[in-house]
């Protein structure tokens, strides 16, 4: 049975993980001896299988040691957004009963300002050097033995919600195998779909904190591959490291590929990406037309799939069945696939409603959050995670957006990704968030906020000019009422918009002007 302690017996000097800028390699070898001194680290101050550990990093070799040597002393692991501030990070270290933290020399700001917070962590680490209060995990680790503990016994991930839409929530399946040498969760079914195995040369250009990088990278390396992990996504590089290193497997999320599409066209064609054999991409809607050119340059070798991280169901779709229900996430392959309507009924094919998955064999839990998780199930056991969409004729769902961001103008329910996927197509557009606003009349009006692909073109020209190639494309109703610019849209690198503070800020201002208008009323 594969795993990273059997592939450092027999390819000892085989690369496990390969920093893509630095080159910093990391061997199996190198890699089951530097978890095993974690585990032992773990053990030594007292930490036992159940116990739940924090940690915010950014991508480095370090990452991935930690996560093994976690996997592999039974504990809950929590990778950490390295974009939260102090308050965010405290809540999830509070909320999941982090005895430890690991924090980074390049993100000490925040793990520094987390000693004054009110937390249960006992112990405090810091990898790539240390601050006061901190201990170094280098140091730390070197001092233990590199043999395996005496107890093994499996560990798992606990990730948060991106808390796009409110604050984030623990998601934890419980009921895992806990064999040290049992298969991580997608060994079984997407490994074997998408042909993971000692000879997979995985590119991950995302952050490992996420649930789609976590769980690829611990995939790759558990079947004995190799793992190439960007240290920050860089669209020319990632197409260099494709050439460079001969990448078999990849996954990404939309961002990236409209980013790698808009290189010129002739450092696009610079690298040869022929190499690749699946392409995954999944995390957020991709708009038809920049994944018709993704097919266009890299072949049918591109593969969506839409879950969560509550692992309540899954679709999945590859490039010659998606040509021929563009727009689509794919048909069931885990789980029993509903659209129900507000009132709990279920909805025939082509009606939109919100998706639910059932015939779950693992049951999800938010940590600590029991009301939260009963509100993700209905009285039929069904769970959602907010989704809206519909299923057509052949069984194939497409998602229209998320429930809390359905825009309702006079009553009739306007789903923001059908116009934020087409304005994704003009040519002077990086990236476009449409949300709902207040209006007098109608309850609420469509907005949307552009970033431009340059700054220079944020102008009242370059608003009518978007305005009306967006009227010949949509009907009416769906038009935005106004337009904004904005230098940076709130978009993290998991591909998901946090648009919820973009709505909260329209809406904070729309308030003021009514008060305002209240005062010269009075």
């Amino acid at each position: 049975m594969p795993h990273p302690s059997i592939t450092a017996e027999t390819y000892p000097h085989k690369p496990a993980i390969i920093m893509g800028a630095s080159g910093e390699m990391v061997t199996y070898q190198q890699l089951d001896q530097r978890s095993n001194q974690g585990a032992q680290l773990f053990r030594s101050l007292g930490l036992k299988a159940g116990d739940h550990i924090g940690m915010m990093l950014e991508n480095n070799r370090h990452f991935l040691e930690i996560l093994w040597a976690a996997q592999r002393s039974g504990l809950i692991f929590t990778p950490i957004s390295t974009h939260l501030k102090k308050h965010e990070t405290a809540y999830i270290l509070n909320n999941c009963g982090a005895k430890l933290f690991i924090g980074s020399l390049a993100l000490s700001e925040v793990a520094q300002e987390l000693l004054s917070e009110s937390t249960d962590v006992e112990h405090y680490y810091m990898v790539g050097g240390i601050k006061p209060g901190f201990e170094s995990w280098e140091e730390a680790t070197d001092a233990q033995p590199d043999t395996p503990i005496d107890d093994q016994i499996n560990g798992a991930p606990m990730l948060y919600s991106s808390g796009t839409t409110g604050q984030p929530k623990g998601v934890f399946i419980d009921n895992y195998d806990k064999d040290v040498f049992a298969p991580t969760a997608l060994v079984p079914t997407i490994g074997v779909l998408f042909g993971f195995g000692e000879e997979t040369i995985y590119l991950s250009p995302a952050p490992l904190y996420h649930a789609a990088p976590l769980h690829y990278n611990m995939l790759a390396l558990f079947n004995g591959g190799t793992s190439i992990i960007m240290e920050k996504f860089d669209p020319e590089l990632a197409l260099k490291l494709i050439e460079e290193h001969r990448v078999t497997h990849s996954q990404w999320v939309p961002i990236m590929f409209n980013r790698m599409l808009k290189l010129p066209q002739e450092v696009r064609e610079a690298y040869d990406v022929s190499s690749m054999q699946v392409a995954i991409h999944a995390a957020a809607p991709c708009p038809v037309g920049i994944k018709e050119k993704m097919i266009d340059w890299w072949g049918e070798i591109i593969v969506e799939y839409y879950a969560a991280s509550e692992g309540i169901g899954v679709t999945i779709i590859d490039s010659a069945n998606w040509l021929t229900h563009k727009g689509s996430v794919g048909p069931v392959l885990m789980g029993e696939l509903h659209i129900l309507d507000d009132d709990g009924n279920e909805l025939p094919q082509g009606e939109t409603g919100a998706v639910y998955f059932g015939g779950q064999q693992l049951q999800f839990h938010y940590h600590d959050e029991p009301e939260k998780t009963s509100e993700a199930y209905n009285d039929k056991g069904w769970a959602t995670t907010g989704d809206v969409g519909y299923v057509d004729e052949d069984g194939y769902l497409y998602l229209t957006d998320r429930k809390n961001f359905t825009i309702i103008s006079g009553g009739v329910n306007i789903y923001p990704q059908e116009v934020e996927n087409i304005l994704a197509g003009h040519d002077k557009v990086a990236d476009v968030a449409v949300f709902g606003v207040p209006n007098e009349e109608f309850g609420e009006e469509v907005k949307a906020v552009i970033q431009p692909m340059n700054w220079a073109d944020a102008t009242d020209e370059t608003a009518f000019e978007i305005m009306e190639w967006l009227r010949k494309r949509i009907s009416d109703i769906k038009m935005p009422r106004s337009m904004d610019f904005h230098p940076q849209l709130p978009r993290m690198d998991n591909g998901k918009l946090y648009k919820r503070h973009l709505v909260e800020e329209y809406r904070d201002a729309a308030r003021r002007d009514d008060k305002a208008g209240d005062s010269k009323t009075d």
